[in-house]
């Protein structure tokens, strides 16, 4: 396998991509400069729009919208007004933002929050209801970050980067309660440190490695490294399968943290990949409101 080159976005910090399969297109965002952008598959005409606030995720909603994170707050974004409608606030911290979040299969929003000068245990990993009811599941989180559900929905594999861990929690998928369960995977510093996740239909992680310049595949039940599908950007940041078949996985990347000499040496940082894999994601969940 290997990474192809789909789009030059050239973002700052490219996160969290998303798959829709009723507009057939992939949509991530750049964080810091609050840019949202949708790559259709059919005609590679991508579209971008650009908030004032720091954009951190971007999943399905109802209808003609999606819902997105905003600095500490989520808001529904019409794609065919174009109008923004805030919903729910997450926390009122200041120095605090959100960052990674996707849906379980009862349409609840799951997404944490970190301090934007990464100070420790500064935030949290909270849920959203249907009903816009906020939970918080875990305080003490450094940068919360890639996350994963099995395909039964009885485990929630979950990342804070900075521990160079994937926890294992046990999930209820009626409450949405979590039971810390293990530690599935521990990763050597040396490979760089897991940011954004995803599950193929073989119940194997893909995880993005930021520094570690590609995107490695996980067992989470023996904890041992797959294989590695490298990129030419240093900083990879998440994946997500999509496509027609689902057998295609978008990666995002950052040009953050690198100096002249290495934007010069990877100039393609910053922009959007596409693996074709020889197994299969499954189709993400849409959220409830």
């Amino acid at each position: 396998m290997e990474a192809v080159h789909l789009y030059a976005s050239q973002c700052f910090l490219g996160e969290g991509p998303y798959w829709h399969a009723g507009r057939k297109s992939f949509f991530w965002v750049d964080i810091e400069n609050g840019k949202l952008f949708e790559y259709p598959m059919d005609s590679g005409k991508v579209n971008t729009w650009k908030f004032e606030q720091r954009i951190t995720l971007v999943v399905e909603g109802k209808a003609d919208h999606l819902i997105l994170a905003l600095d500490q707050k989520i808001a529904r974004f019409n794609l065919k007004t174009e109008k923004l409608e805030w919903i729910a606030s997450i926390e009122d911290i200041p120095g605090n933002r959100l960052n990674d979040g996707k849906c379980d299969a009862k349409g609840r929003l799951w997404v944490g929050s970190m301090s934007k000068k990464f100070d420790k245990g500064a935030g949290a990993f909270y849920s959203l209801d249907a009903d816009l009811k906020k939970q918080k599941h875990l305080d003490q989180i450094t940068i919360s970050n890639g996350m994963a559900w099995t395909h039964d929905n009885n485990m929630l594999y979950y990342i804070d980067s900075p521990t160079q861990k994937v926890n294992a929690y046990h999930f209820d998928l009626d409450s949405g309660a979590i039971q810390f369960d293990r530690i599935a995977i521990d990763i050597p510093i040396s490979l760089g440190t897991p940011d954004g996740m995803c599950m193929d239909e073989e119940g194997k992680l893909w995880i993005a490695h930021y520094g570690g310049s590609g995107v490695y595949r996980w067992d989470p039940l023996t904890g041992k490294l797959i294989e590695k599908v490298p990129l030419t950007a240093p900083h990879v940041t998440s994946c997500a399968f999509g496509g027609e078949n689902l057998e295609s996985l978008l990666v995002t990347t950052a040009r953050e943290n690198l100096n002249e000499t290495q934007l010069r040496e990877f100039p393609l940082s910053g922009d959007v990949f596409l693996i074709q894999t020889k197994t299969k994601g499954f189709l993400p969940n849409p959220a409830g409101f």
